[in-house]
């Protein structure tokens, strides 16, 4: 693994003996003094290059029980990826599944195996630092979101048309919405008859029917069927997700639809702040400490019992402020940090509606100045508009957050597609000049190895979300994902999760993407994550900040004396009593150092 180097040369005490046709031939043997010399100089070249990767100097600074843990973790990963992801392994269930297995393979045909195995119980225990790229409304609890709908009274659900027919079900909009009185009863004798019903070709569209009713009346299973299908409809379906011979396009078709269901349903104060709270205890029992979501606004917000919708966010900012604040006294939020926002708006609206929304943003940041931390434009890069198309208004925008005195880094999406030199895989050229402090994604950066160099110089992060990636098909799996050509080269990433509700992970936080990596890419190890979470602490924005402290804070790290560095060496604390309880759980199943074949030592 990364932090090893392999010290055991081809040949060498590995108990077989010479062939006679090879002597007889004249092979040469690995004894000889110039296949030694070769074997040194290729041993030389493989160091020298490590030097070259993203956790070249964690690697210097690890403790004692820091690199244990990393020769145990690379212990059970080794162990696993024989007893676990083989296709000899378990080979019934394997049949079962009709699925041959490897590690790294699709993350959905992947993730009940993988929470089974001994390597997820360590990553779920390792602090994690932030998540920096999640998008709060494809973060939520499905669970928890769907049985608030059903249980808060006065909610109402909507369809544009009747929901009669399987391809109605499946993908009619939804629209959701807090009633004081029962709606679209007059004139009927008997409330709930189908006559109303939204399941019956009878129902007009957008006619508002109580919850409850519409699910009792639900025609595959009642109450039950119709929980299992609203929150089917808020999730891309596993044979959707491993289609990937259909391509970007659908994917992300079927995606809006998802958003636009969740959307409907979540922006009612009572059902926001639960599903807040929840995703918040989550996150922090996953090891996340930080949090900076991302949120497009371009929904209606309604306080609690209040049908006509809010004017403006301010109180759905009041109840993100609330919420966390009460998460981080109480007992379960124990060592949270907290959250901010990006504020983001759709990357295919007009130039008028992006300039309504950064007015909104700009007047929200006056009134909430710890929340609001950054700008971002967001949707399909490939459908939406490119950044060189809208530098008049992003020009405008800093404008008009120096006029006002405001600081609101720009963290731009970029580079998520498959595009070699077209207009949406530009749109690296322009978020680097621009100044984003970090990118979203940054898929095809790989591909350019001068922008690689100037992400380098200019301390920009890249924020990696290999299984959305996948999930989204822009890659079979983690086997074939740039991330490792970037981690090879020194850039700085971090993994982070993006629409985890939406996509299938089952549980909120950062452990699935973790293991993917672990399990799939070699040359990580422990030590590679531990440099990503660590990175996601150095390019938080954990306070407003002018670029050159930004700067100057991710040079100091921890070494610095302000908020971040107190919280790098908060993590640092975590990460070593993770250490030692790996050594405690699991290193008396590891070989002791040197016992194993193909020793390895460190650098």
């Amino acid at each position: 693994m990364d932090h090893l180097i392999d010290t055991k040369q081809p040949g060498e005490d590995d108990g077989s003996e010479v062939s006679d046709w090879e002597v007889e031939d004249g092979i040469p043997q690995f004894k000889d003094q110039f296949i030694q010399q070769y074997l040194h100089g290729r041993r030389a070249l493989i160091q020298e290059e490590k030097k070259q990767r993203h956790d070249a100097n964690f690697l210097k600074c690890m403790s004692p029980s820091a690199r244990e843990a990393c020769r145990i973790i690379s212990h059970v990963r080794d162990r696993e990826l024989k007893t676990v992801w083989t296709k000899d392994a378990e080979e019934n269930i394997a049949k079962a599944e009709d699925t041959v297995l490897y590690p790294g393979m699709m993350f959905r045909l992947a993730r009940d195996r993988m929470e089974g195995t001994d390597l997820w119980k360590i990553v779920k225990k390792m602090p994690k630092g932030a998540l920096l790229h999640g998008h709060l409304e494809a973060m939520v609890n499905l669970d928890v979101l769907v049985d608030q709908v059903m249980s808060l009274p006065g909610m109402h659900i909507a369809s544009d048309r009747p929901l009669t027919t399987g391809g109605n079900l499946k993908y009619s909009p939804l629209h959701f919405q807090y009633f004081s009185k029962p709606q679209n009863l007059r004139g009927v004798e008997k409330p709930g008859s189908d006559t109303i019903s939204i399941w019956n070709s009878a129902y007009k569209p957008l006619s508002f029917i109580p919850v409850k009713e519409a699910a009792d009346q639900f025609p595959e299973g009642g109450v039950k069927g119709f929980h299992d299908w609203l929150k089917g409809r808020c999730t891309i379906e596993k044979e959707v997700s491993l289609s990937h011979h259909h391509g970007c396009a659908a994917i992300w078709d079927i995606l809006d639809q998802k958003f636009q269901v969740v959307d409907a349903m979540l922006y009612y104060e009572p059902i926001f702040r639960a599903c807040l709270k929840h995703m918040l205890a989550e996150l922090n029992e996953d090891g996340v400490r930080y949090v900076e979501f991302r949120l497009a606004f371009g929904f209606e917000y309604r306080r609690d019992r209040c049908e006509e919708p809010d004017p403006t966010f301010d109180s759905i900012f009041e109840a993100f402020e609330e919420e966390i604040e009460n998460f981080k006294a109480s007992e379960a939020g124990q060592g949270f940090h907290g959250a901010r926002m990006i504020w983001t708006t759709m990357r295919s609206h007009t130039n008028r509606d992006i300039v309504e929304s950064m007015k909104e943003c700009i007047m929200t940041k006056l009134q909430f100045p710890e929340l609001i931390c950054g700008f971002d434009l967001v949707g399909r890069e490939d459908d939406g508009r490119t950044l060189v198309d809208m530098i008049p208004v992003l020009f405008w925008f800093k404008k008009q957050c120096a006029v006002e005195g405001v600081e609101i880094p720009f963290m731009f999406h970029a580079g998520e597609c498959l595009g070699d030199g077209d207009e949406t895989d530009s749109n690296l050229y322009d978020a680097i000049l621009l100044g984003t402090r970090r990118i979203g994604h940054a898929f095809s950066l790989y591909k350019h190895p001068l922008l690689i160099d100037l992400v380098k110089e200019k301390k920009i992060m890249v924020e990696c979300c290999p299984i959305s990636n996948e999930v989204l098909r822009f890659t079979s799996s983690i086997m074939s994902h740039p991330l490792p050509a970037l981690l090879s080269r020194g850039v700085a990433v971090s993994l982070c999760n993006d629409d985890p509700a939406m996509l299938g992970h089952g549980k909120n936080g950062l452990t699935h993407d973790f293991c993917q990596v672990l399990n799939g890419l070699e040359n990580v190890g422990l030590s590679g994550l531990a440099t990503m979470a660590e990175n996601s602490l150095r390019w938080s924005c954990f306070e407003d900040q002018k670029n050159a402290d930004w700067l100057a804070d991710i040079k100091r790290g921890i070494t610095g004396s302000g908020q971040k560095a107190e919280r790098i060496r908060n993590w640092n604390v975590e990460f070593e009593k993770f250490c030692q309880w790996v050594i405690l759980e699991f290193g008396s199943d590891a070989p002791d150092e040197g016992e194993e074949e193909g020793e390895d030592e460190t650098e």
